[in-house]
């Protein structure tokens, strides 16, 4: 039993909380022209052009201390299109666009239905990884970008398994509103896209990549970047979907012309399936081995 005095532990000076709640300005000096209010509650001075660095610092250490506070040490990263549907959604535009007559319409439609397949891949994905790293003393997390579409995906597998999973918001004109699948108390929000890419990849163990735009290629070049010029450790990078890929990047090509050496290909693995990619990452990871089954695979980027 701890019987030392409880002054020997207390505070010397009142917490920033305390001061903020305590600081109430007089009537004369409560306006929005005064410049009485604690500089850390006045929303004004914190937006502050000249104040970027702090807001990137802010942004940087809100998400890293509550990750610590919640025991996040690994997290595998799904990225992929915002405009892939679930297959009912899909199936179901299909039927009206068949309704209405509309050819246009129609060929859309049954494209959204042939790329749903990755919708509830990531969706298997997300469940497996949730499901199977439990076991682990470090369990691994899943971690999109908190929008619709294969982020939803990812998140909503982890959800329907009963577990946790990581959502990183950015404020856009479009796609910024959180899935509903992401845990709360994970869920956050940026304004700065590098301090966001720092998080994706500070915690993760793998980058799974679906079919996807200018953000998701933005992302993928970003991390194969990193690992190819050794700024990042090496770590799995799988892409699902062979075709889509191999169609929309000419790797091949980018090796003839000398845009990247041969062994740069090496960087990346194509998978088709959620159960091909966990299988994959159990045998890089020795997450099936008896001696893996409380081993630690988080290393800083």
């Amino acid at each position: 039993m701890d019987h030392s005095h409880p002054d020997l532990k207390a505070r010397n000076f009142p917490s920033a909380e305390e001061e903020a709640l305590a600081a109430q300005p007089a009537s004369r000096y409560s306006g929005p022209e005064s410049a009485y209010r604690l500089a850390f509650t006045d929303n004004d001075f914190l937006l502050l052009e000249e104040l970027r660095p702090v807001r990137m610092q802010l942004e940087l250490l809100k998400p890293e201390l509550v990750q610590r506070e919640q025991g996040i040490e690994s997290t595998i990263v799904i990225f992929g299109s915002a405009r892939i549907l679930p297959l009912d959604v899909a199936a179901s535009r299909l039927d009206e666009a068949e309704a209405s007559g509309d050819a246009v319409a129609v060929a859309r439609a049954r494209t959204q239905v042939q790329m749903s397949r990755y919708y509830e891949e990531a969706r298997a994905f997300g469940a497996i990884v949730t499901r199977e790293s439990a076991r682990l003393e470090t369990p691994i997390y899943v971690v999109t970008g908190g929008g619709p579409g294969i982020m939803e995906a990812g998140n909503r597998g982890a959800f329907e398994v009963g577990g946790r999973s990581i959502g990183l918001n950015i404020v856009l004109p479009h796609e910024q509103e959180p899935n509903a699948y992401i845990t709360p108390e994970l869920c956050f929000q940026f304004h700065y896209f590098a301090l966001r890419k720092m998080h994706f990849l500070m915690r993760s163990i793998a980058l799974v990549c679906f079919p996807g735009g200018f953000g998701t290629l933005d992302e993928l070049f970003e991390t194969m970047t990193l690992v190819q010029t050794g700024k990042s450790r090496r770590r799995p990078i799988l892409l699902f979907g062979r075709d889509f890929w191999t169609r929309l990047i000419d790797f091949d090509w980018l090796i003839e012309t000398g845009m990247i050496g041969p062994r740069d290909t090496e960087l990346f693995q194509f998978v088709e399936t959620a159960e091909e990619a966990w299988a994959y990452l159990s045998s890089h990871y020795g997450f099936d081995l008896p001696d893996t089954q409380t081993g630690k695979f988080a290393e800083d980027m």
